[in-house]
């Protein structure tokens, strides 16, 4: 069975940094790329970033770019996304999913399985 499991979120400050963590299980994880989303209330679910399992090369949507880190432990079959600089537009649901390819792709269709998502909030 497909499991995507994320945690790390929680309260923080504008400013702040928080690294987010999906711990994937249930298939060959080498083979397929990874993506994060968000969703705040009231507004669709966003693309973030993404990192293709094969290449290792890194996508990211321009208002988290410079600020965002995409990372993966294929030894421990972990995704991580550092965050920095948070700012209260950053504050939102986060999801990991895993994409139908080892390429990356900014369409919410382009991945099959999603995790329960992670909760991050400012602390103000």
């Amino acid at each position: 069975e497909v499991q995507l499991v994320e945690s790390g979120g929680g309260l923080v400050q504008a400013g702040g940094s928080l690294r987010l963590s999906c711990a994937a299980s249930g298939f060959t994880f080498d083979d397929y790329a990874i993506g994060w989303f968000r969703q705040a209330p009231g507004k669709q679910r966003e693309w973030i970033s993404c990192m293709n399992s094969r290449s290792g090369k890194t996508f990211y949507v321009d208002s988290v770019k410079g600020r965002f880190t995409i990372s993966r432990d294929n030894a421990t079959n972990t995704v991580y996304l550092q965050m920095n600089a948070l700012k209260l537009d950053d504050m939102a649901v986060y999801y990991c999913a895993r994409g139908r390819h080892f390429y990356c792709d900014d369409d919410a269709f382009s991945y099959d399985y999603w995790g329960q998502g992670t909760q991050v909030t400012d602390s103000d």
